[in-house]
Parts: C-alpha cells; sequence; structure tokens
C-alpha cells in the first residue's frame, strides 16, 4: 500500500494533451489552468474523495496521479517516491473508470484473469486470487458468464475486480458509478465501503454527487475552477464550511443564503431586515478574538436549522409550496427576496392547511448560523 502526495501541482493544457487525449469527450482549449496549483497529502489506506461540478479539475488531477495527464508543475510522491516522469504501468496503481471497459468477448473469469498473466503467474496461483477476488465482490456465480449476461451492478463488479487483482498499491476510481441507477448506487456506495475495509487499499474516488463523496470518503477534497475550496472530513465540511461554495455545494438540500449585517456591540448580533438576533457564545468568541468589526455579511443556514415559529415572532415570509417527504416537510418559501427552504419535522407543524402565499414566521437555531466575509465569502468563523 502506498501513501500519496501532490505538492504544487499544476495543470496547463497544450493542443498536444489534447491531440494526445483517447478521451475526446470534453474540449480542452490551449492555455487553460485546469489545476491550479493543488496540494494534497493521502495517507496509506485512506479513502479520499475529490467532488466539484463538472469542469473544476477532479478528473484531471487523477488522470495526473494515473499518469494519463503530464504534469505541467508541481511534485507528485506515490509511497515517497518521485513520480512525475514514471510511466503509469510503472506506478503499481489500478484505474476504474465511468465506463465498465470490460473485454466483451471474454467471460468474467477472463476479464479478471487478464491482469494477472503478464505476472506470468501459474494457472493455480491465478484461479487462487480470482476465487478470493470474485468472494470479496459476491461474483463467484457470474465466472462463466459474458459481460452481456451480467447487469450494471455487476458488470462494475468486474470492473473493480480486474483493478483489485493484482493487488495495486493506489486504487483510483472515476465516476464509477454514475451510470449506476439510484437504488443500485446506493447499493453499490455500500459495496465500495466494505470493500475498502477488506482491502485496506489506498483509494482516491472522483465523483460530482456530494452525497457520494459524504458517505463514502474518510476525507473529502472539494475543487471549484482547479483550486482547492476546503480539504476536511465529511463532518468538519458540512458543520464548518470554508466558504460560500462549499456551504452551497455540500448539504441536500442545499443551504440557504441572506444578505444581512453583523453587528459589533458588547457582544455581536445578526441583522437581516427588521430581524435582529445574538450569534452563538463559541462565534461570538471567535468573532471577538478576530476583533471582526461591523460589516456586511452573507448569513448561511441549513434548512434543517430554521424553525417555523407558532407565535407572530422571527423573521416573515411566504410559502410558495410544501413537499411532503414521510416524516418530514419541505416548505419553499420567499423571505427577503430570497427563494429559501425549510425542514420541518411533520409533527411539529401544521402542513396539511398550508397554502401558496401563507404567510409564516421564523427564526435560526442560532448555533448553527454560517457567517460569511461579504467579498471573500470566506467563513469568518473558521
Amino acid at each position: 500500500m502506498a501513501s500519496v502526495q501532490l505538492k504544487n501541482v499544476s495543470k496547463v493544457y497544450t493542443k498536444e494533451d489534447y491531440k494526445n487525449r483517447k478521451d475526446k469527450k470534453s474540449e480542452i482549449k490551449e492555455g487553460v489552468l485546469a489545476v491550479n496549483n493543488v496540494n494534497i497529502d493521502i495517507q496509506d489506506k485512506e479513502f479520499v474523495v475529490l467532488v466539484g461540478p463538472s469542469g473544476c479539475g477532479k478528473s484531471t488531477t487523477l488522470r495526473m496521479i494515473a499518469g494519463l495527464e503530464g504534469i505541467t508543475s508541481g511534485e507528485l510522491y506515490i509511497g515517497g517516491k518521485l513520480m512525475n516522469e514514471v510511466e503509469p504501468k510503472d506506478r503499481d496503481i489500478a484505474m476504474v473508470f465511468q465506463e465498465y471497459a470490460l473485454y466483451p468477448h471474454m467471460t468474467v473469469r477472463e476479464n479478471l484473469e487478464f491482469p494477472l498473466k503478464v505476472q506470468k503467474l501459474t494457472k493455480k496461483e491465478m484461479n487462487e486470487i480470482i476465487a478470493r477476488v470474485a468472494q470479496t465482490l459476491d461474483i463467484s456465480d457470474y465466472l462463466d458468464r459474458k459481460p452481456k449476461e451480467l447487469s450494471g451492478g455487476q458488470k462494475q463488479r468486474v470492473a473493480i475486480g480486474r483493478a483489485i487483482v493484482r493487488e495495486p498499491n493506489v486504487l483510483l476510481m472515476d465516476e464509477p458509478l454514475s451510470n449506476l441507477d439510484a437504488k443500485l448506487r446506493n447499493q453499490m456506495r455500500a459495496e465500495l465501503l466494505k470493500l475498502h475495509e477488506k482491502i485496506q487499499t489506498t483509494i482516491i474516488y472522483v465523483t460530482h454527487d456530494q452525497t457520494e463523496a459524504m458517505t463514502l470518503g474518510d476525507r473529502i477534497v472539494i475543487m471549484k475552477n482547479g483550486v482547492i475550496q476546503q480539504n476536511a472530513t465529511p463532518q468538519d465540511a458540512f458543520d464548518r464550511p470554508a466558504n460560500t461554495f462549499v456551504a452551497g455545494f455540500i448539504g441536500t438540500p442545499q443551504m440557504n443564503f441572506f444578505d444581512g449585517t453583523l453587528i459589533k456591540k458588547d457582544d455581536y448580533f445578526i441583522k437581516i431586515g427588521d430581524y435582529e438576533e445574538r450569534v452563538s457564545q463559541t462565534q461570538n468568541e471567535i468573532l471577538k478574538e478576530k476583533n471582526i468589526d461591523t460589516q456586511d455579511v452573507i448569513v448561511g443556514v441549513r434548512p434543517q436549522h430554521i424553525e417555523i415559529n407558532k407565535d407572530n415572532k422571527g423573521m416573515e415570509g411566504s410559502v410558495d409550496v410544501r413537499e411532503l417527504m414521510g416524516t418530514e416537510v419541505h416548505i419553499h418559501a420567499n423571505a427577503y427576496g430570497k427563494n429559501i427552504i425549510i425542514i420541518s419535522p411533520t409533527t411539529s407543524i401544521d402542513y396539511r392547511n398550508m397554502r401558496t402565499g401563507d404567510k409564516i414566521r421564523f427564526s435560526f437555531v442560532s448555533e448553527n448560523i454560517h457567517l460569511f466575509d461579504k467579498e471573500s465569502e470566506k467563513n469568518l468563523c473558521c
């Protein structure tokens, strides 16, 4: 197994890159800075997820680790060894792609055997390895079938099996679940977690799906425009987002944002319209330590941290629509010129009588308010 370090790694595309690249689905323009000064330190056996919207540089970063893209500047280390000029086949890595890339004319067993043949193992040794991997991935019953006889989930298991069969130091996965339906994706996420527990290999996983990132990663690296926005555990990214981009990207439904003012008195208060509320004790101490002055801010609050008031106190909004989600109701409302979402337990409000245009009053759970600088959009309390 191995650690992976990227030190000040950048990628600027040239026309030569595009000409040499087999995957031409995404357009590459000359001179585009796809990855900008990325620093990531991935520990041995860690499961790290690179996540972000399309075009953020996550797949390019993965391809540089694999050796499928050249590094313009910076250094890549795998297992402590500099890998910038090392051929992909000599990096002791394996990669699972979005497409299964199985050989259609071969059986599952033959697909799994293929990467082992170059190691010149005996037939007995290969059979022992394949039996072990097939049992781990629950594909033992499919060894004599061809890919066309398998479901999407089964094909993906075989693709993963072909990658891990030779026990690589690092396993790279580029959106491997994106071709599966929602139910199967949920199932495969659980299977990937169990697989990581069994094989104890360093895994670097790329996805645009923040749910996958939150559920799979020991750590998530959130990217935008080729730049790392935050490198943290999933819980830290959710609880303490570094900026408004992370705050809006992580969490479903996404965080609500309001234009407000941070007011410095003896303690700190936020003011939105005519509503004023004291910040939490923890935030108050941080703001005092930083000596933050009165200023305009962006106030972020997650939907589940807004409470509908039964009295006539708090901020005012009007109901647009409501969505019943079993034990919760999602209320889409308009307040202070913003479209917001409020999540409430069905037992706590009379949602059945809510109609479009109805006025509601709501307030924030002060411990869960996030304050962002108006200009830099950085979290003032991080």
